[in-house]
């Protein structure tokens, strides 16, 4: 079993424990009515998407996503938080360090031993989560657990869907294809994403993501027989048979969007697999950006 796989497989039980963590963590989280964003470079920015998405929509307050390399510092905000699984990279670092002593600053990572424990006003810590692969699994849907629950959203039904995404069968014909595309809306936008990223790293596959009704303005024109078109969270009305019609595969979500997740993480390994891909060593890719001084 390869490091992804043993990862991914632990997100049930890992999740019970970001959950857990919410209460203990409150003070350094975006508190109701602060004007928050959330920033993160590649997956953790697609997690600060869905974040940020859920907050506003909950009504606890303005909340803007950005990758760190392009955070907008004439903006003020109450809080900034940071989501790092090394904390170490980069971008995050240099931004955390721009706002000290201006903006109060949160970190969220999996490492209790690197910069960004001094470079943040407060950190949270969720080493269980931490990794040995490249690829992100189980960090990335732990640290945004966390956040739902900071919100109120998470629930147990949650945990028994991630059980069910690892336990099911895949989708008949799903692994043979040739290009996937992901959907959402709201903040499973940001879940799209991140599933589309998982199967370019882990299986070097043609993928893309697009919020669902955006996706028949154009993108759709790819879809045909041999292509997948999977939707997290509720399709809008019509658009799967919208995409029948073109031959391609439709995926329906039936779980909980991050669970959903799961099941895109699966896929990425098994069609890493079926090409004689080892997704522990992702092209070009290591486990934190540092970018040289």
């Amino acid at each position: 079993m390869t490091h992804v796989e043993d990862e991914l497989n632990s997100q049930p039980e890992c999740w019970i424990r970001a959950a857990a963590e919410a209460d203990r963590h409150r003070g350094a989280l975006p508190g109701r009515g602060e004007r928050a964003a959330i920033v993160g470079c590649g997956t953790s920015y697609f997690m600060a998407q869905a974040a940020a998405a859920l907050r506003e929509g909950a009504g606890l307050g303005e909340t803007d996503a950005f990758a760190a390399s392009e955070f907008p510092y004439g903006r003020g905000y109450d809080r900034v938080v940071a989501l790092t699984r090394s904390g170490t990279t980069t971008e995050v670092l240099d931004l955390l360090g721009r706002l000290r002593g201006h903006t109060r600053t949160t970190a969220v990572t999996a490492d209790p031993d690197t910069p960004v424990m001094t470079a943040a006003d407060e950190a949270v810590v969720l080493d269980f989560a931490d990794e040995r692969s490249v690829v992100q699994t189980r960090f990335a849907t732990s640290a945004l657990t966390l956040l739902r629950a900071h919100l109120g959203l998470h629930t147990e039904a949650a945990v028994a869907d991630a059980r069910a995404a690892l336990s099911a069968p895949l989708p008949q014909g799903l692994v043979d294809c040739r290009q996937f595309t992901f959907l959402g809306r709201g903040w499973t936008v940001g879940l799209a994403n991140e599933a589309g990223l998982k199967m370019r790293e882990a299986s070097l596959s043609w993928t893309e993501a697009y919020p669902a009704m955006e996706y028949r303005h154009g993108p759709v024109s790819i879809s045909t027989r041999g292509t997948a078109t999977w939707m997290l969270g509720e399709a809008p009305a019509g658009l799967a048979e919208q995409v029948r019609a073109t031959g391609g595969l439709w995926i329906e979500g039936s779980l909980d969007p991050l669970a959903e997740l799961v099941r895109a993480q699966r896929l990425a390994v098994a069609v890493a697999a079926r090409r004689d891909l080892d997704p522990d060593r992702p092209r070009h890719l290591t486990r934190s950006v540092i970018l040289a001084p």
